[in-house]
């Protein structure tokens, strides 16, 4: 696909989009994960102060398993691990994360995994073409807000011998695994009213983008209708030059009547502008999970693993989830205070602790997803439920959990 859509191959019609949309179900048979990590950082001594760019990026060390280091368009810190082996690649970005917290912490910082920024306004850092021309296209407060003010964690799965199974898991578990992992229910110091206030960002962003997928059958067609279907962003001209394009035209519209002749590249561009809750690349990106604690996130990635990966696990969660498939909105607002969500992640939590110990993960982490089983899911009570009880109590409660890495 890469390769396809690096070629100056002139598109002459939908079926063109087809094609493209086709090779971006063909990847890796295999069973590999990938991570991408988002933290937001805090001053220890003044949480309610951005902190600069330069300042974390001149504080990290050298990182031992191999993460490339990026940053988002308000500074927060990303760290994407070395795909492999479920095993091998917790334990490598572990060693990334422990090394980015001990050398920020030695530098006064302190790494925030939380989905939406609690107490700062949006302050954007990064003032790149592109970026400059996503925020006047996005707009605010949302597109400022997502740019800016959330962080996630990214699970990517290679696609299998069965990529249209894996497609549809991956979306069927969705509201129940955002549920059991809403991480970010506050925004300027106060509850928002969603328990994951970082997917409520995303609601209210253009939905041409950002809703899921239809499920048709097809997971290519589907995607190729997508792609058609999503209104234009931006357009690159003149190398990095970005045009932002505000008529509201799709890329069907644009196909339809070009100005100029497009190419795989334009469309292969387009695609990285287009932000469904999970996107095929030639693998699959799963980006409905809220940013978790820097000590929880294996968790996370453990579990969504193993009820996409592993066919028993997924059997079972899958018919516990499915009959919730569509409750997006209110997985995110209510998290696991909605008992259908709660029961249905209670079994996806019992299939996925079956299944670890088969995909060769240590007994730590196992102990580690049924602590936060115990302490979360059982409970009812999302992680947002922690963040929530701060704001209850004396005003420096939150300040302090910020600063000290706490869990509330």
């Amino acid at each position: 696909m890469t390769d396809l859509a690096a070629e100056d191959m002139v598109i002459r019609d939908t079926s063109d989009v087809a094609d493209f949309a086709r090779g971006c179900f063909h990847g890796s048979a295999g069973d590999q994960v990938g991570v991408e990590l988002e933290f937001l950082v805090f001053d220890r001594t003044s949480p309610d102060c951005h902190v600069p760019l330069a300042r974390v990026a001149d504080a990290l060390p050298p990182l031992p398993g191999g993460s490339r280091v990026t940053f988002e368009p308000g500074g927060q810190l990303e760290l994407s691990g070395p795909a492999g082996p479920l095993p091998e690649a917790v334990a490598r970005l572990t060693a990334d994360v422990d090394a980015a917290r001990a050398a920020l912490r030695e530098a006064g910082l302190v790494l925030a995994g939380v989905g939406l920024d609690p107490v700062r306004p949006a302050r954007r850092q990064l003032r790149l073409p592109r970026y400059e021309a996503m925020a006047e296209f996005l707009g605010t407060p949302y597109g400022s807000l997502m740019m800016c003010s959330t962080a996630s964690i990214q699970v990517n799965l290679d696609l299998g011998d069965r990529p249209a199974v894996r497609w549809e898991r991956a979306h069927l578990l969705g509201p129940v695994l955002m549920a059991a992992f809403a991480n970010s229910p506050l925004s300027g110091g106060r509850p928002c009213g969603w328990m994951s206030g970082r997917q409520a960002v995303w609601e209210n962003l253009d939905r041409t983008r950002t809703a899921p997928v239809p499920s048709t059958g097809d997971p290519a067609a589907a995607w190729a209708e997508y792609l058609l279907d999503a209104r234009l962003m931006l357009v690159r001209e003149n190398g990095d030059r970005y045009r932002t394009v505000r008529d509201g035209s799709t890329f069907r519209d644009w196909l339809a009547a070009p100005a100029r002749p497009l190419t795989l590249a334009d469309l292969a561009y387009h695609a990285t502008t287009i932000f469904p809750p999970v996107r095929p690349r030639g693998w699959l990106e799963i980006r409905y999970l809220d940013a978790q604690h820097p000590a929880d996130w294996p968790v996370c990635v453990a579990v969504t693993h193993a009820l996409v990966m592993d066919d028993r696990a997924a059997e079972t969660a899958i018919a516990a989830a499915e009959p919730y498939a569509g409750m997006w909105p209110g997985a995110a607002r209510h998290g696991l205070a909605e008992p259908r969500l709660r029961k249905a992640a209670e079994t996806c939590f019992r299939a996925a602790l079956a299944a670890l110990p088969r995909l060769g993960v240590s007994a730590g982490l196992i102990r580690e997803v049924a602590a936060f089983a115990d302490r979360h899911v059982t409970s009812g009570r999302s992680p947002a439920t922690d963040l929530l009880e701060l704001v209850k109590g004396p005003p420096r409660r939150l300040s302090a959990w910020l600063t000290e890495e706490g869990r509330g």
